[in-house]
């Protein structure tokens, strides 16, 4: 059971978190190992769901963040620095008041006796169960530093894939953005005055300005309503999403999307195979391994397909033999990996799958702005020209019958 807590140390240093614990005197106690008075202690369930749910949006930690923290505590063990001094040394220096809390737990755990790997997996929420099994195979191998830092080069590679792919959709997602707002204001005020001057002329107009002026007209009397319903369906949209339906939805789609969805099925591809292949160097079984990749890959599309790959390698299968009938995965990563269970060379074969499709993630990731350039000007010209055909042609053919 977990309790939040408030206490002070022996400096008189207010420290909040969250403690595992039987009973609230075994909470106390834990508490009282770790060098803290207890100020208070309630248990979780009792939290207010509204304020629950606002820490868990504002209280995460960044990939960045576990890359900077892993590797400081790689370079800590490389200077035989003991793991507790080390944590403590890192919790010292982190400006993230949750990551803090969270490293002084892991650090009252190992105090209490579990090995590293458990008081990681403690703080699930945080690290991935990735992160969790290389250290776990580190330390049973007796080379915790080389684990850490395989987490700490998975994690950063994972980081620069989705970060290319964000910067790459910021550019054309911010001009639809702007494009909306602008098209909205010129149609619920600009349209409505330029319809007041089409009518005091009294001119005859085509049937495709009659219908923007109707527009124009009632997006004068409603347009609050109308914002009222793009901010409905935009907000049930996103809530729709965070449901499991929405996501499965969501996940089949964005591979199937036009340009972008090669990127993220080129992502999904280099996170599986650079993933899978840090797990099998730190000495995972590979039913394991598949496992722990398909909890960490982030599509539901990918996920199912990799754990019937677990099922089939169980019975006796090959991987090959299973990604070779799935559509979502080229037959250039099947025959690769083919190759590499006959050679039993599986890992270093993923690794260079990885490198391929990270430089194809890249170079796409550059020029997809310019793939999708063409497409917002087309969108864009297309409307502004409409507007203008429709509203302000009519004004120039009068202008021309007066002289």
């Amino acid at each position: 059971m977990k309790f939040v807590f408030k206490a002070k140390n022996k400096l008189g240093e207010v420290r909040e978190g969250t403690i595992d614990a039987s009973t609230v005197e075994a909470a106390v106690e834990v508490l009282q190992k770790g060098g803290f008075f207890p100020m208070r202690i309630t248990p979780e369930s009792e939290v207010n769901p509204v304020t629950k749910a606002f820490l868990k949006y504002y209280d995460r930690v960044t990939e960045k963040e576990q890359v900077i923290f892993f590797r400081q505590l790689a370079i800590l063990i490389e200077a035989r620095v003991p793991v507790v001094a080390a944590l403590t040394a890192i919790n010292e220096q982190t400006p993230n008041k949750f990551f803090s809390r969270v490293i002084r737990d892991i650090v009252i755990s190992i105090e209490d006796g579990l090995p590293f790997s458990d008081a990681l997996e403690k703080q699930g929420d945080v690290f991935s169960p990735l992160s969790i099994n290389i250290i776990r195979a580190g330390e049973a191998s007796g080379n915790l530093k080389k684990s850490v830092e395989y987490v700490a080069d998975n994690i950063e590679k994972n980081y620069k894939l989705v970060s290319q792919v964000r910067s790459a959709m910021m550019y054309p997602a911010i001009i639809m953005v702007v494009f909306f707002i602008i098209g909205f204001l010129v149609v619920s005020f600009i349209l409505p005055k330029l319809a007041i001057m089409i009518r005091e002329i009294s001119a005859d107009v085509p049937w495709y300005t009659q219908v923007v002026i109707g527009v124009g007209d009632f997006m004068a009397k409603f347009w609050w309503a109308v914002a009222v319903i793009i901010f409905g369906c935009v907000g049930g949209v996103i809530y729709y999403l965070r449901t499991n339906e929405g996501k499965k939805e969501w996940d089949e789609i964005k591979i199937n999307l036009p340009i972008v969805g090669v990127i993220y099925r080129y992502v999904y591809i280099s996170r599986f195979a650079e993933n899978l292949a840090v797990l099998l160097v730190g000495g995972i079984p590979i039913i394991r391994a598949l496992t722990i990749v398909s909890t960490v890959i982030g599509n539901g599309v990918y996920e199912k397909v990799i754990l019937k790959t677990a099922e089939q390698v169980k019975i006796g299968g090959n991987m090959s033999d299973v990604l070779s009938k799935s559509p979502i995965f080229p037959p250039v990563v099947s025959h690769m990996i083919r190759i590499g269970e006959e050679s039993g060379q599986v890992d270093a074969v993923l690794t260079h799958i990885a490198k391929f499709y990270d430089q194809e993630t890249d170079m796409m990731t550059k020029n997809l702005s310019t793939l999708i350039e063409p497409v917002l000007m087309m969108i864009i010209g297309t409307a502004v020209g409409f507007m203008a055909f429709a509203v302000l042609m009519p004004i120039y053919n009068i202008a021309g019958q007066i002289k």
